[in-house]
């Protein structure tokens, strides 16, 4: 079978990790990858082992052998860099935030659909298999009724005031950071979840660190500092390390969630309660393995992830007997399995039911953190924008 050729846009902490995934999967190859500046992509194609470098993307886009480009950039870089692939005709993949704003989003929307390229966007967290599990115990009503959903995203990667990343500008990263970049994340996996949609929110958002040091160089996201001396300059900071957001879901079920980058001992721990009226589920992604399903009359339960234990529905996203504990690489595996295996058999993200997140899932983040900015600015309920006139 012939492989789906595929390019890969950036070359940060994101890009090599979309790579590992694609190669993992066997029926795609990445043939190409585009960086910033010649000399330093072809060094980091030889240390990956691809065999085309491009120091400009717009290279990569004009290259004929490229059916499907990633999108691996900084956050500034998405709108424009996604318009291009897209007009371009090639299937794209993009890392979230979708765009900078709700109307750059809902743009990328309506032209993926007038030129009916396949679109995707790396919420991958829907992709862990306990996830499609739970998914499909609340859509069987095991749970029972769905009242109300809380959690939290946590993260300690800035918690000093030395610690300092390109996502700290609104020029770069925006004018969301906490909210925007791991807040998303909560927000898409929960309303796959319970299969509702965010309506309305009301925000509370701080920065708790209001001037930073930058050090002279800084490393990759996560990578941490150097202990060594370093030289710093003071710089002030304008997007939130904290929010706290009261939120509806369309069908009137009540929810809340905190994030924070700035919480010390929590790694990457994105988990989430959902209270039914019969049970509840607890997830934690920093122990991807278990869900932990609550009881009044009698013990609670842990369920393991176990192909023999799951619904149909979601044994396929597990690939491993139970105790072979899978996690956040498995989920990006996922990701793009489903996202070529889409690709492969020739369908339509505007006809045919897509099992992964598309630019229509990215549109609705990006008018949920428009709406949690604008809560916070009037410290009011406000109401996420429809999208209906931009998916008909």
């Amino acid at each position: 079978m012939k492989k789906i050729k595929v390019g890969v846009i950036g070359t940060g902490f994101i890009g090599p990790t979309h790579i590992e995934a694609i190669r993992r999967i066997g029926f795609a190859e990445v043939v190409a990858i585009a960086g910033n500046g010649q000399e330093s992509t072809e060094r980091k194609a030889a240390e990956l082992g691809i065999p085309r470098a491009y120091g400009d993307y717009r290279d990569l886009l004009k290259d004929d052998e490229v059916e499907v480009v990633h999108n691996c950039t900084p956050n500034h870089l998405h709108f424009p860099i996604n318009k291009e692939i897209v007009l371009a005709g090639k299937h794209v993949l993009s890392e979230k935030p979708l765009a900078m704003s709700s109307e750059e989003s809902a743009e990328l929307l309506a032209l993926a659909k007038e030129h009916k390229v396949v679109h995707g966007v790396c919420f991958n967290y829907r992709q862990f298999p306990i996830v499609k599990q739970l998914a499909s115990m609340i859509k069987k009503e095991q749970l029972g009724k769905v009242n109300l959903v809380h959690g939290s995203y946590l993260q300690d990667w800035m918690l000093y005031e030395t610690d300092y990343n390109w996502r700290l500008a609104p020029e770069v990263g925006g004018k969301s950071r906490t909210v925007a970049d791991i807040g998303s994340h909560w927000c898409d996996t929960v309303q796959y979840v319970i299969g509702k949609k965010i309506v309305e929110v009301f925000a509370d958002l701080a920065t708790v660190i209001p001037v930073r040091k930058k050090p002279s160089s800084t490393g990759e996201t996560f990578g941490g500092q150097s202990p060594v001396d370093t030289a710093y300059e003071d710089i002030p900071i304008n997007t939130e390390d904290y929010a706290s957001v009261l939120v509806h879901f369309e069908d009137g079920t009540r929810g809340v969630f905190t994030v924070s980058q700035v919480s010390a001992g929590r790694k990457n721990r994105l988990s989430f309660e959902v209270n039914g009226s019969q049970q509840s589920a607890q997830w934690n992604q920093e122990e991807p393995e278990k869900l932990w399903i609550g009881h009044r009359d009698k013990p609670n339960e842990i369920l393991m992830a176990d192909p023999s234990l799951f619904a149909d529905e979601a044994k396929s996203a597990i690939h491993h007997p139970g105790g072979h504990n899978e996690g956040w690489p498995d989920a990006m595996k996922n990701m793009m399995i489903n996202f070529y295996s889409f690709i492969r058999d020739g369908k339509d993200p505007h006809s045919d039911e897509t099992p992964f997140a598309t630019f229509e899932d990215g549109h609705i983040s990006m008018c949920i953190t428009d709406a949690i900015l604008r809560s916070h600015e009037q410290q009011k309920w406000i109401s996420v924008e429809s999208i209906k006139e931009v998916i008909l």
